[in-house]
């Protein structure tokens, strides 16, 4: 089961970030209120997306952050995925406060949603600029 609610998130997350990559026609201007909504869909996709990851590693046994508590302590649902998601937030957004550190195979993952944080700006300028000379 666990590999199989991977395998979504994972695909959700990518069909997510094709659309950065698939061009369409808009007759709106490539700054709008539409644009900036798309924009704040696909961070907020991402973020769950990679929060989820993060929570079935957790609840799986498989520590992927540290948030400085004993970790014996057994957290229900519901407060790993908040935490999950917080720590996707401060991870996508670079932001970084120090309060959760990623340890063992987290660190890989965090790699990749720095790096899908810092590519998403440049992809949707860049799409948004390509669309508007065609």
């Amino acid at each position: 089961m666990f590999y199989v609610l991977l395998a979504l998130i994972l695909f959700f997350i990518a069909m997510s970030l094709k659309t950065l990559f698939v061009p369409y026609r808009r007759k709106e201007k490539w700054v709008s209120f539409e644009n900036f909504m798309y924009l704040i869909f696909v961070y907020i996709t991402i973020m769950i997306g990679f929060g989820l990851i993060y929570t079935l590693f957790q609840m799986n046994g498989i520590p992927v952050y540290n948030d400085g508590q004993a970790p014996s302590l057994n957290y229900d649902f519901f407060h790993t995925l908040h935490t999950s998601i917080y720590f996707s937030g401060v991870t996508l957004f670079s932001v970084g406060f120090g309060d959760l550190m990623p340890i063992g195979m987290g660190r890989m993952v965090v790699l990749v949603e720095a790096l899908i944080g810092y590519t998403i700006p440049a992809a949707f300028v860049a799409r948004a600029v390509f669309d508007m000379n065609n």
